[in-house]
């Protein structure tokens, strides 16, 4: 009886296993997918970050009202920022935890992928999300010309313009690919009429951090005025699941502790204002 017992569970056992089996493939991490001609020009974050925060700190120092990472530090309001979108893989995820949680975001797009999948981008916009200029196709534009960087830029404004009829102003906001910019490129491009946002708090979810790794990074550098960098796309083979994961947490913690969440032409809209203000003191 004990025998019979024994092979029939052993029976189970090796049936239950051929079913799991294949369930392996389904909880796997999902992974970055993407037509070679929509991924990005300048090669994976993993391989091209490295834009020291010294660097980012004098462009702030040498132009305060054209280089933005910050908003003002005397209001209890934060900007989430995803770049290098959109997709159908992360970008969906990332709009429906935003719409749940009643949190606008702003999304700094690659031209072509928003060419790439209108549907998403429509709903980015239709959901009341800031669309800013990401380039059109993510060069390291360190390494190209003014000229074509010009033209990564005007590219992509004439597909956002088609989406913001009604507020083109709006989205004159860029941020450039890896977050490399020198002077140069900061007064040419501001010169095109755009402000360049850059950021004060990095999720550094491009390396395939964990949703706890992800939330430490954000959680534990926030202050007022912060703007956050997240990726709602990446490029080829990257995972980005974490910091998908991570979102819920990190925007129930914030609202918990007071914060507003607004977007950069926001975080614009009061550094104008206080600027303002501290003229109008000094007249």
């Amino acid at each position: 009886m004990k025998k019979g017992y024994g092979l029939f569970a052993l029976i189970i056992f090796v049936i239950a296993l051929g079913i799991l089996a294949p369930t392996k493939d389904f909880l796997r991490k999902p992974q970055q997918t993407m037509p070679e001609d929509l991924d990005l020009a300048g090669g994976p974050e993993r391989e091209v970050r490295g834009f020291p925060k010294r660097e980012i700190v004098d462009l702030i120092t040498m132009y305060p009202d054209l280089f933005i990472a910050s908003g003002d530090s005397q209001e209890k309001k934060v900007a989430l920022t995803f770049d290098d979108g959109p997709d159908d893989v992360f970008t969906p995820q990332i709009l429906d935890i935003l719409k749940a949680k009643d949190v606008k975001a702003t999304f700094f797009v690659i031209g072509k992928r928003a060419e790439g999948y209108p549907e998403v981008m429509r709903r980015i916009v239709e959901e009341c999300h800031l669309a800013g200029n990401h380039t059109w196709s993510h060069p390291n534009i360190m390494k190209i010309s003014l000229e074509d960087a010009k033209e990564e830029v005007l590219k992509t404004e004439k597909l956002l313009r088609k989406y913001y009829k009604d507020s083109p102003d709006k989205i004159r906001i860029f941020r450039s690919p890896y977050g490399s910019i020198d002077p140069k490129q900061v007064e040419y491009i501001s010169n095109m009429g755009y402000k360049i946002i850059s950021w004060n708090v990095d999720s550094l979810d491009w390396k395939g951090l964990s949703a706890e790794e992800v939330k430490t990074n954000i959680l534990e550098n926030v202050t007022e005025g912060s703007i956050i960098l997240q990726h709602s796309a990446g490029g080829e083979g990257e995972d980005l699941s974490g910091s998908v994961e991570a979102l819920p947490e990190i925007i129930d913690v914030l609202k918990e502790e007071g914060f507003k969440f607004v977007t950069i032409d926001e975080i614009l809209k009061d550094r104008q204002e206080k600027d303002k203000q501290k003229k109008d003191i000094k007249d």
